[in-house]
């Protein structure tokens, strides 16, 4: 190919089960902005780490595994990190992957402004599994260090567009379980012609280690995990 772009890669799993519909070959891109505190990648902040991969490359690596994953009805999953932050390279990757009838999805936070340039991305992106990190805007702006009206407009701007998309919504004790906002949640969502699933993740601290390996301290280290009742409750309230 000419004028490759670039982009850079944490990490690869190749057989995914919950990334999307089938077996998926996950892509980890290396970099986020966001700052969440029970983020379990902390290691994938770094937006000049990770390895450097073309277009051309990534594709052969992908197609290696394609009679497998088409076969589950899988595809391709590209997560993060944040994948957003290197749109250039996925749409000529995903323009790419479309040539041989691959799936595309994207794992994101959302928190992007609307551009001629991610619509283009969109366009080429079969299902979004969108992180709802709070509904309250003050609360989000506390996990993550940003407000959540980019991610709301960007689950809007899919809805609109007649995009899937998958929901996530980390439920943390204390931060993103209380029933007022799970209540403005479940009204946001109702909103939203295409949301395929509602995943509630609960909160856990096994990337704890990835902190201390950099040296950092775990913001929630006080904060116990979410256990099944938990999630049942949040269901319940959310009418799942």
């Amino acid at each position: 190919m000419d004028n490759e772009v670039f982009a850079r890669v944490h990490s690869f799993d190749t057989f995914g089960a919950v990334d999307g519909p089938g077996i998926r070959f996950i892509i980890f891109m290396q970099g986020c902005a966001l700052r969440c505190k029970y983020c379990q990648n902390r290691d994938t902040w770094n937006c000049n780490a990770g390895t450097m991969y073309s277009v051309s490359e990534l594709v052969e690596k992908v197609l290696r595994y394609k009679n497998y994953f088409l076969s589950s009805g899988g595809g391709v999953t590209v997560s993060g990190g944040e994948p957003l932050l290197q749109q250039d390279f996925l749409i000529e990757f995903f323009k790419e992957l479309k040539k041989y009838g691959i799936s595309t999805a994207i794992d994101t936070s959302g928190m992007f402004q609307i551009t001629p340039k991610l619509e283009e991305l969109i366009k080429y992106t079969d299902l979004f599994l969108l992180d709802i990190k709070s509904i309250n805007d003050e609360m989000c702006q506390n996990i993550t260090g940003f407000s959540n009206k980019l991610e709301l407009n960007f689950a809007n701007y899919l809805s609109q567009n007649g995009k899937k998309i998958w929901i996530r919504h980390v439920l943390v004790p204390g931060y993103t379980d209380s029933e007022k906002d799970l209540l403005k949640l479940k009204s946001f969502l109702a909103s939203l012609n295409t949301v395929e699933k509602i995943d509630i993740l609960p909160y856990h601290d096994l990337g704890k280690f990835k902190w201390e390996n950099l040296n950092q301290i775990y913001p929630l280290e006080n904060i116990r995990t979410a256990n099944e009742d938990d999630v049942k409750k949040a269901k319940l309230i959310l009418g799942l």
